[in-house]
């Protein structure tokens, strides 16, 4: 399975989250839905923090929408590769073997993310 493109991967992100927002009787959903949104703000921990503790979360639970979604947000934050290496090294070490596919479609992912940075400039 070869990773998604990030405008890709955001374009059905937004189209479906929409879908879902604006369906009725879905405020649970929709709590759930602030609830994300707020965990991520800065606190005690800043951003770039909280997006590392996510991805290397999302890699061990093997979600790869989850995944993505944290290595663009790392990505925006300015997350080094070395440091993107050490978070993979904890998610496999956590994680097992089983984390090694995810890593391999992050990795794709992560250099597509600065592929397109150097494109768009």
């Amino acid at each position: 399975m070869k990773a998604v493109k990030p405008n890709e991967f955001n374009a059905y992100r937004e189209a479906m989250n929409e879908k879902i927002l604006s369906a009725p009787n879905n405020k649970i959903i929709k709590r759930i839905f602030n609830v994300d949104t707020n965990a991520y703000r800065p606190g005690a921990l800043n951003e770039k923090i909280k997006e590392m503790l996510g991805l290397t979360a999302s890699m061990v639970l093997k979600c790869d929408d989850c995944i993505y979604y944290h290595l663009e947000g790392c990505f925006n934050k300015g997350v080094t590769t070395e440091e993107l290496m050490e978070v993979f090294g904890i998610a496999n070490l956590v994680g097992g073997t089983i984390v090694i596919p995810h890593t391999r479609r992050a990795i794709e992912f992560w250099e597509y993310l600065y592929e397109k940075q150097k494109n768009d400039k």
